[in-house]
């Protein structure tokens, strides 16, 4: 029952980041991923961080519309906030060939991507 909670609370927090992002921008999106802090968790048996990014996986699934990297890495952030991790939204960039990428990390490890994303792109922003 809490794991299909979770994918509500997932894919309620990806609509508020992506009317947030789409409606007053980028600027707004971050300053309230960044003003979010770390709640602690009241649940007698907490759910892992991997069981958060499936909640997060499967809400993208049901999303209206097709989810960005940023919206989902956000979104997951917020949800990992929730739950008690201390998670950092991570944006960084690659620039041969130009590419943008957003991750999660917690205690400087990725924890929604490869684990080898620091080392490709070099980060701009970490909140």
């Amino acid at each position: 029952m809490r794991a299909k909670l979770s994918v509500v609370e997932s894919w309620l927090l990806l609509l508020s980041v992506e009317t947030r992002l789409h409606v007053l921008g980028f600027r707004s999106l971050h300053r309230y991923v960044r003003g979010q802090k770390v709640r602690t968790s009241k649940l007698r048996f907490p759910l892992s961080v991997e069981r958060l990014n499936l909640a997060i996986n499967l809400a993208c699934v049901f999303s209206v519309r097709k989810t960005t990297l940023l919206e989902r890495s956000a979104a997951s952030t917020l949800l990992l906030r929730r739950h008690g991790f201390d998670a950092s939204l991570v944006i960084g960039v690659q620039v041969l060939p130009y590419e943008s990428h957003a991750g999660v990390e917690i205690d400087g490890k990725v924890v929604s991507d490869d684990e080898k994303l620091p080392e490709v792109y070099r980060v701009l922003e970490r909140c």
